[in-house]
C-alpha cells in the first residue's frame, strides 16, 4: 500500500473515532438537540468520503475491504452539496449502524 492510500485510511480512522467520541453516551434526540455536535459529526463523515473517493482514484482494489464504499462517497456528496436536506435520523442511523463496521475494516486494512 502507498503512503497516501495509507495516510488517507488514517484520516478516515480518526475521523471515525472523532465522531464516536463526539456522539459517546448520547441518544438520538440528544444529538438532534445539538447542532455543534451535529456540524462536527457531518463534517467528519464529509472528511471520511473524500477520503475514500481519493483512494479509489489511486487504488480503488483497496476499496474491495470497504463494504458499501459506493453509499460513503455518496453521503459524503450528499452532506456537501444537500447540505440543507440532511436527515438527522439518516445520519444517527449511520453513526449508530454503519461506523462501527468501517472502523473495524479500516483498522483491518491498516494493520494488513
Amino acid at each position: 500500500m502507498n503512503d497516501e492510500t495509507c495516510k488517507n485510511l488514517f484520516d478516515i480512522l480518526q475521523a471515525a473515532e472523532e465522531i464516536e467520541t463526539f456522539t459517546h453516551g448520547m441518544d438520538y434526540q440528544t444529538y438532534k438537540d445539538s447542532p455543534v455536535v451535529q456540524r462536527a459529526v457531518e463534517r467528519d463523515f464529509e472528511i471520511i468520503g473524500e477520503a475514500l473517493n481519493r483512494i479509489k482514484k489511486i487504488d480503488e482494489s483497496i476499496l474491495e475491504a470497504v463494504s458499501e464504499h459506493h453509499r460513503i462517497i455518496g453521503f459524503r456528496n450528499i452532506l456537501i452539496h444537500g447540505y440543507d436536506t440532511v436527515d438527522d435520523l439518516i445520519v444517527w442511523n449511520a453513526i449508530a449502524n454503519h461506523l462501527p463496521v468501517l472502523v473495524e475494516e479500516i483498522r483491518k486494512l491498516l494493520d494488513a
